[in-house]
């Protein structure tokens, strides 16, 4: 039974229903829970890794409503279920299609993948695998997020992608300042908000500048503490002048990131004064 293997491209003007509504059969999260009558979990697990696989190959189709919609299934498979066994198998053949969508695809698509992306390292976790991963993809992510061509959703669902990857997968302490560095050129450039003559430009930038800061205030939470004390000293007295922005969204943002601001100060403080004992003693 189920879908026959070999399934024919699709083009952009007519997308195959009949695909379209397989898919979207499995964008519901409800679609991969275990609740109801017992039935035979290895059959059930096989099924759901034939369906699985079937969408992995629809990234590569020719339409991009396809694409999308195989994303999102795949996002909602993820999101439901720990499949870390099958994932590992295939995890080049998604990072590669992830690239692809990226690069390749519309703002909706791009926003799928990006989402797929984090997905992905949620399920890898850390390890040599998943830096694998997140050496193809961050350039990628990067690209996008600083790309004045983009559209906003994208950079935005990159910016939000690339933080939670770089916290999840990476050891590499020149990946993280150097990611940490690409949000702090998003989000920084809110601080000139108030001196930008073109409001509509500057309010439509305003939900890429409130992820690229929470992006960059959670891989702030990983960095060594002398680090975290240069941070400190460069936005502590910049931050909040966003207290005083229009969106809601944006002040929620730079009190959280205020908040954090001043724990970790007090952590510094409180080392300081360790280190000064333990020198007296």
């Amino acid at each position: 039974g189920g879908q026959p293997r070999n399934v024919q491209p699709f083009s952009d003007e007519d997308a195959s229903i009949e695909t379209m509504s397989h898919c979207s059969g499995f964008s519901d999260p409800a679609s991969f829970t275990e609740d109801g009558p017992e039935v035979d979990e290895e059959a059930t697990q096989e099924d759901l890794e034939y369906k699985l696989k079937g969408f992995i190959d629809l990234t590569l189709d020719k339409s991009a409503k396809t694409r999308q919609a195989a994303l999102e299934s795949l996002k909602s498979a993820f999101s439901s279920k720990i499949l870390h066994e099958f994932i590992m198998e295939r995890r080049m053949t998604l990072t590669d299609s992830i690239e692809r969508c990226i690069k390749k695809g519309k703002s909706d698509e791009q926003c799928a993948a990006a989402g797929l992306a984090c997905l992905l390292c949620v399920q890898m976790g850390s390890g040599i695998e998943s830096e694998e991963i997140f050496k193809t993809l961050g350039p990628v992510l990067k690209k996008i997020v600083c790309d004045g061509t983009a559209s906003i959703q994208a950079r935005q669902a990159c910016a939000t992608c690339l933080g939670i990857c770089c916290f999840i997968v990476t050891d590499d302490i020149t990946e993280l300042y150097s990611t940490m560095e690409c949000l702090e050129n998003i989000f920084t450039k809110a601080y000139q908000r108030d001196r930008d003559t073109n409001g509509v430009s500057s309010t439509h930038n305003t939900v890429l500048h409130i992820s690229a800061l929470l992006a960059w205030t959670l891989l702030l939470t990983i960095c060594p503490m002398n680090e975290v004390k240069k941070k400190i000293e460069t936005h502590l007295h910049k931050l909040p002048s966003l207290l005083s922005c229009d969106d809601l969204n944006m002040r929620i943002a730079a009190g959280e990131t205020l908040a954090l601001l001043f724990e970790l100060a007090r952590e510094t403080d409180a080392v300081s004064r360790c280190q000064q004992l333990n020198f007296l003693t």
